[in-house]
């Protein structure tokens, strides 16, 4: 599978590896695709802004209840806060495409 990945966090490009990109793309990805209603992904942003997430799969905005916008924020904040070079979040996007 063909992918393209993109971050930024607090509005600067993170450069990521080949490695790290299939880690976002297969850990955001299965959470997107656990949720109902969702069916294959194409092109995915998720953008954290403090406690908000917002979800755009395929072009439209994924509804998002509170459980899931937690468990995903979560989720994607406790996996960047890990690599090299990334401190405090405040807010982050992540654009996947396949």
């Amino acid at each position: 599978m063909t992918r393209r990945i993109n971050l930024s966090v607090n509005d600067i490009p993170v450069d990521i590896d080949y490695f790290v990109q299939g880690f976002i793309d297969h850990t955001v990805g299965g959470m997107i695709a656990a949720l109902e209603g969702t069916g294959e992904i194409r092109h995915l942003v998720v953008t954290v802004e403090g406690n908000q997430v917002a979800v755009i799969l395929n072009e439209s905005v994924l509804p998002l209840n509170p459980f899931a916008g937690k468990i995903i924020r979560n989720t994607i904040v406790g996996m960047i806060s890990s690599l090299k070079g990334v401190s405090q979040i405040n807010s982050l996007n992540i654009t996947i495409r396949r």
